[in-house]
């Protein structure tokens, strides 16, 4: 199992790599110049040289590149010129020195992701900081919400084949794996939130945390969250009663399950002890993308219910060219998918340990 770990965070390590070099290369042969867009349009020649200079942009492409990779390495290289790029000031790294080599410091720190073209300097590490907690309690809500929904329909489903409610139960489904989440998201803003607020009490927007009447403390609002927690979910739920439907079949007509019913045992115990661990490989595996695509893909969901999340903060991002914090976002939901990939196929070698030995 040791060996197996390792050699999935190899891979990771490689994956992480080629998906910062593409990021950095995309982002950086946009037209424009970056100092432009961090001064505005009130800037001078002055003003212009001493951006490049300070954030590396006077610099050819290439040394660019390893500059970046520098700042996102947990140990870097840093020259003792204040002047350089790399100097390793405390407003920019969180470090600690490890040795010294002639002019150059090897540090260790966290990666730094560099400052926000349109937050008056703020690290996108804080920004990310303040939204990815968001988007993460909404993704989590919303598989919590598929795979509860989700195991349970499919189990009815499966032990409930081809009569009227197995066949209502994959229309429904089908239907819910068509939807685009945007349309759903309009739909259940529209309908629950101004149609029928009288009677639900929710809201069209709003985030998990909003001021109070005062304006001057931020309360917990979790009413903001099952709206979006619903439509985030729904696509992911069609799938898990897909997946757990035909994977419980599949088992049920297994040896050792007839074994099982030879020996007296109901159909609850049957689906308990024998056959539903073995059903869930699949749907874990499944899971485990849809989890990863959420951070990514609330996006829209995000931003039509005005939650404050990574996937909102991206859209304000793109729609101001802030590149630093759309980078640093993308970055992150990278990281995201290949650590739950991770520990899904931790998982998925618990539950079928052959996989392991292969």
């Amino acid at each position: 199992m040791l060996s197996y770990i390792l050699n999935k965070i190899g891979y990771a390590i490689l994956t992480l790599f080629g998906v910062t070099t593409v990021i950095f290369f995309l982002f950086n042969v946009l037209p424009g110049d970056p100092a432009q867009m961090m001064l505005g349009q009130n800037e001078s020649e002055e003003q212009l040289q001493a951006v490049r200079a300070k954030y590396g942009f006077d610099q050819p492409l290439s040394t660019q590149y390893f500059y970046y990779l520098n700042d996102l390495s947990p140990i870097s290289f840093h020259s003792t010129q204040k002047e350089d790029y790399t100097y390793l000031a405390e407003e920019k790294y969180n470090a600690a020195v490890l040795f010294s080599l002639n002019e150059t410091d090897v540090a260790l720190k966290t990666p730094y992701l560099r400052e926000s073209f349109q937050k008056n300097g703020q690290k996108v590490s804080s920004v990310i900081a303040e939204t990815l907690p968001n988007t993460f309690v909404l993704a989590v809500s919303a598989i919590v919400i598929a795979l509860l929904i989700g195991i349970f329909f499919g189990i009815i489903s499966a032990l409930k084949k081809d009569s009227a409610l197995d066949k209502t139960i994959q229309v429904l489904s089908t239907l819910g794996m068509s939807v685009p989440s945007f349309f759903s998201a309009i739909l259940f803003a529209w309908l629950f939130g101004y149609v029928l607020h009288e009677y639900t009490h929710l809201n069209m927007t709003g985030s998990l945390y909003e001021l109070d009447d005062f304006g001057e403390h931020n309360q917990l609002q979790l009413k903001n969250l099952i709206l979006p927690a619903l439509v985030l979910g729904i696509r992911p739920l069609a799938v898990v009663i897909q997946l757990m439907r035909n994977s419980l079949l599949e088992v049920l007509q297994q040896d050792y399950i007839r074994t099982a019913k030879a020996k007296g045992l109901s159909s609850a115990q049957i689906i308990r002890k024998h056959a539903l661990k073995n059903a869930l490989n699949p749907v874990v595996t499944a899971i485990s993308g849809w989890f990863a695509s959420m951070l990514a893909g609330a996006v829209f969901v995000e931003y039509i219910f005005g939650w404050n999340g990574l996937g909102k903060e991206i859209v304000d991002a793109l729609n101001t060219l802030d590149l630093p914090i759309i980078m640093g976002a993308v970055l992150i939901i990278a990281l995201m998918f290949i650590l739950i990939n991770i520990f899904v196929d931790i998982i998925y070698g618990w539950l079928d340990p052959k996989i392991t030995n292969t």
